[in-house]
């Protein structure tokens, strides 16, 4: 096993501890989301969007979403606490593992939470039928670029900050405005231009792009690459500001 490695089995070793605590809302807030917002609000769109039913155009978005909202929630609160209250990094640090390791195996971490929420998702909107096509599996691994295009840099700004309320103002002014603009419930082509321009910016947009030519069986060509290559980008952006955002507090 790698450093890395290690550091993910900490990780997982704690989880093994506490994932009672979070397996029904896993399992309840997809199936909650899709009664609500997709047969809800879903039956006052009578029309459909883009030639298909309101439910099946916005499950892929929900599922983007949920991968961007796992990875906020554990690369905020979980990061700050374990530099500011439960000093974890700085025992692993004194520990014989590179800044590279710690880092590594949170993120890894991460990427196996967003996986589990997104999977739980995926077996929802199954039982649904709003799966299209068998191209829908490909989902899982766009959800988990997605997500650590998003964990990466909020992970950065989580070992910024010594406080939790710069994290609520990152949620407010941030997060929340990316979920409601990304594309997740309209097409972001009914927004003004600017607004349009920003939300093609955020990681979130690009995910839920990806992943409803998935589940719609929409082949995405070239744009479709290039849109990989845009979240790669961002993850590597991230790792390396949230390196150098550890290295400055971890190595003495």
């Amino acid at each position: 096993m790698t450093a890395s490695a290690y550091v993910l089995e900490y990780h997982l070793v704690n989880y093994r501890r506490t994932w009672r605590s979070s397996a029904l809302s896993t399992l309840v807030l997809p199936l909650l989301t899709m009664v609500g917002f997709g047969l809800g609000v879903g039956g006052y769109v009578t029309g459909g969007v883009d030639g298909v039913s309101y439910l099946d155009w916005m499950v892929p978005g929900l599922i983007a979403s949920t991968a961007v909202q796992a990875a906020i929630g554990e690369s905020t609160w979980p990061v700050l606490s374990y530099f500011e209250w439960l000093k974890v990094y700085f025992a692993q640090a004194a520990a014989p593992l590179r800044v590279a390791d710690i880092l590594g195996g949170h993120l890894a971490f991460m990427m196996f939470r967003v996986l589990l929420s997104v999977a739980a998702f995926l077996l929802v909107a199954a039982l649904f039928g709003t799966l299209r096509s068998p191209w829908a599996v490909a989902v899982l691994p766009i959800a988990v670029l997605t997500g650590l295009a998003v964990a990466a840099p909020v992970t950065a700004y989580s070992a910024s900050v010594s406080s939790d309320s710069y994290l609520a103002i990152l949620i407010r002014f941030a997060v929340l405005p990316m979920s409601l603009f990304s594309g997740v419930f309209f097409p972001v082509e009914s927004l003004p231009g600017p607004l349009r321009a920003v939300a093609y910016f955020l990681p979130l947009w690009h995910g839920v792009d990806l992943s409803r030519a998935a589940t719609l069986g929409v082949a995405p060509g070239l744009d479709g690459l290039w849109q990989l290559l845009y979240l790669f980008a961002w993850c590597a952006a991230g790792w390396f500001l949230a390196l150098r955002r550890f290295r400055r507090r971890l190595v003495v």
